[in-house]
């Protein structure tokens, strides 16, 4: 086959490219440039676009013996992943990033420009597996190792992306994919990951967007309605968060509160108890299935993080535009706009946007 390896620089990138050169692929590497301005050296950036990255991934393709190329996706990136992540937030909801730039860069626009180029296929680092399914079809299931697995993440590919798509590291453990990097002389074999949020340098999540959307002064209220501080921009809190929340007025109890809801539309944050936050019923819109989906009643496996615990659940609705689910365990902490992810066992089922949750108490939120 001819496959497309998409180098970020990093050492899962370069190992998986490596795989497919000694699995008799014909292969080229891409670095796909994201910023706009592109800081200099990671100190400047957290993410995988920088030009000390396009450096390295360029050195792992010379080492790997295959043509190498920069390609410019940054408009693109822009468009689709920043504008997006702006827009949720000024909504009230939490997007996650990753799943955005997996579907709309790495399995869109780039699968896209590379089947226009004759390319069977994209081959990326990624964390995950590609089996059989009992239809032939390739099913997408969790990675080797646990800690690593990025199945979440890749949740929004459809079939038809599924088989465009290469996933070499899903069979193999962190450890042992930089050891492998060693032995091939790969130089980015002890490279740090990448972390956070790409295109935030510095972090500050809150201040990123202030610079985006503005001060937008308002108020902080608990769950009667009655006034407990204040706030520049409601943009900037996430159901959940218990920093950073600077309240004038102190809980009777004395107890912590946490962010239950942000109101974009009066520009209110409203907190109050943990237990609050504890919900019980799930439901997400415009779900994308990997296969075939599941049916009402199915027991299936449930995550809203990247990195979070999986939650037996039970299908109790399902249509073209709406998938909800009932926990077998309440969880706390989940907010509109991340992604909810259905598994069968290792399988990725599907994904879905995240709009309601329902409190254990009983109230919609």
């Amino acid at each position: 086959m001819r496959v497309l390896a998409a180098m970020s620089g990093g050492v899962d990138s370069a190992v998986a490219a490596a795989r497919a050169v000694d699995a008799g692929h014909e292969v080229v590497g891409v670095h796909l440039a994201l910023a706009r301005d592109r800081a200099s050296h990671r100190t400047g950036a957290r993410g995988c676009c920088t030009v000390e990255d396009a450096r390295d991934a360029s050195r792992a393709a010379d080492r790997l013996g295959i043509p190498y190329y920069v390609w410019d996706l940054a408009e693109r990136f822009e468009q689709d992943v920043i504008e997006d992540f702006v827009a949720e937030y000024a909504a009230g909801r939490t997007p996650n990033p990753c799943v955005r730039c997996n579907e709309r860069i790495k399995f869109s626009a780039l699968l896209d420009k590379a089947l226009a180029l004759d390319f069977d296929a994209v081959c990326t680092g990624h964390y995950a597996r590609l089996e059989p399914s009992p239809t032939g079809a390739p099913a997408l299931h969790r990675a080797v190792d646990d800690g690593k697995d990025q199945s979440y993440v890749l949740a929004v590919l459809t079939p038809e992306r599924l088989r465009h798509a290469l996933f070499p590291l899903g069979d193999t453990r962190k450890e042992d994919v930089r050891r492998e990097a060693e032995r091939r002389g790969l130089q980015v074999a002890a490279k740090p990951d990448s972390h956070d949020i790409c295109f935030i340098a510095d972090g500050d999540t809150a201040g990123w967007l202030g610079e985006r959307l503005g001060n937008r002064p308002g108020t902080v209220e608990d769950e009667t309605g009655r006034p407990v501080g204040s706030h520049q921009g409601a943009y900037a809190f996430t159901v959940g968060q218990r920093r950073g929340l600077r309240l004038g007025v102190p809980a009777a109890d004395g107890r912590p509160r946490y962010v239950l809801d942000v109101q974009p539309v009066t520009n209110t944050v409203v907190v109050g108890p943990r237990e609050a936050l504890t919900v019980e019923e799930l439901a997400g819109v415009r779900p994308v299935w990997c296969g075939e989906p599941p049916d009402v009643g199915q027991v299936v496996g449930t995550q809203v993080r990247a990195h979070g615990e999986e939650v037996p659940a039970v299908v109790t609705a399902l249509d073209d535009d709406r998938v909800a689910v009932r926990l077998e365990r309440p969880v706390t902490g989940v907010a509109g706009g991340q992604t909810l992810v259905l598994y069968a066992g290792s399988r990725v089922l599907g994904s879905a946007t995240l709009v309601r949750t329902r409190p254990v108490r009983g109230t919609v939120s």
